[in-house]
């Protein structure tokens, strides 16, 4: 599952009333180490995912912010000219150990017996906080400087693709054995739009990945993929993360059986009576076919799920018996994970 910083358990309200900025929390590696565990220890996923942001990076980058809790990240700087593009600087590393020594750690805390997923933004998503000077419900600004200042933009981008390619192959070689690129605010974008100023960056990160850490899946998750998804397969990632509101049967239709896809149960389910959710689980899995499909929510779990309901949702997972769900026959181990 995708887990969100709001803090749907117990556990981690309890840690955030003690360390309240979350920049503390993001930032320290016995605290990172802590925070990603605690599902670990509760339900036993398949996939152990670092407590980071996609903005952790930026002030190796040159861009101080903040988060305020109401407002969230405020980057008091925004980037919108040349003269602003003096700030940026080639990524320190050593400024994100933090990240580095967290990765070893959870590496060696859960063994073989779970992946350890790393994840990054992507050059787009970041660059519109970058501009915005934080997080926006329209985005004319970024969407505006496509038209009326492109050379400030492309140079922005072009910035983040080789420091986000480096930030990936940083935490590959720190002990992520999976990474996660979200383009979150990629589907504010036109499809055509999405072409032109999302999609080249993420095709220049993947090919930079390959080529230095071979072997290394890569997921792409869009909030918003309906218009984008085969536009997404062409990025060259291995998974493309589907948000629920994709038909699991339309998606993988569209996509086809050659890549593999992530999703794609409605977070709403986790409120909903159990009955209703196992049944959406098992429709999810038989629409995404035998093989190839990593079972997880269409979005990030919300503030105030019942956490035996996530409980709940990995013991149905486990429970699978994919033989039964589909016609023919498959291979002999489960293709379906969470």
């Amino acid at each position: 599952m995708i887990r969100q910083s709001g803090g749907y358990m117990a556990a981690y309200r309890k840690l955030a009333e003690k360390y309240p900025s979350f920049r503390e929390r993001s930032e320290t590696t016995d605290l990172i180490v802590k925070i990603s565990l605690q599902p670990w220890e509760a339900f036993h996923p398949d996939g152990v995912t670092v407590f980071s942001d996609i903005l952790t990076p930026l002030p190796a980058l040159g861009i101080p912010f903040d988060v305020e809790e109401a407002r969230g990240p405020i980057i008091h700087s925004p980037i919108r000219s040349e003269d602003d593009l003096k700030a940026l600087h080639p990524i320190d590393l050593e400024k994100l150990h933090f990240m580095g020594e967290s990765l070893g750690i959870l590496r060696h805390e859960v063994g073989e017996q779970a992946a350890v997923v790393g994840f990054v933004g992507a050059p787009w998503t970041i660059a519109t906080y970058i501009v915005e000077g934080g997080k926006s419900n329209t985005y004319t600004t970024v969407k505006s400087m496509c038209h009326s200042a492109p050379h400030v933009l492309t140079a922005i981008l072009s910035h983040l693709e080789e420091a986000i390619s480096d930030y990936i192959v940083y935490q590959v070689e720190s002990g992520a054995q999976c990474v996660r690129i979200f383009d979150s605010w990629g589907g504010q974008l036109p499809p055509d739009m999405w072409e032109r100023w999302s999609k080249p960056s993420i095709e220049k990160i993947v090919n930079v990945v390959r080529k230095t850490c071979p072997g290394i899946p890569l997921v792409l998750y869009i909030n918003g993929t309906g218009g984008l998804l085969e536009r997404m397969k062409g990025t060259g990632v291995d998974v493309i993360g589907i948000d629920w509101r994709v038909d699991m049967a339309d998606g993988r239709k569209r996509l086809g059986s050659g890549i593999s896809i992530q999703g794609n149960v409605d977070p709403s389910y986790l409120f909903s009576p159990l009955p209703a959710l196992t049944d959406e689980i098992h429709r999810i899995v038989k629409c995404a076919g035998p093989r190839g499909h990593i079972l997880s929510l269409g979005q990030g779990i919300p503030v105030g799920t019942p956490e035996e309901a996530v409980a709940y949702f990995f013991e149905v997972a486990r429970s699978l018996k994919l033989n039964m769900l589909f016609d023919d026959h498959i291979a002999e181990e489960p293709q379906s994970v969470v």
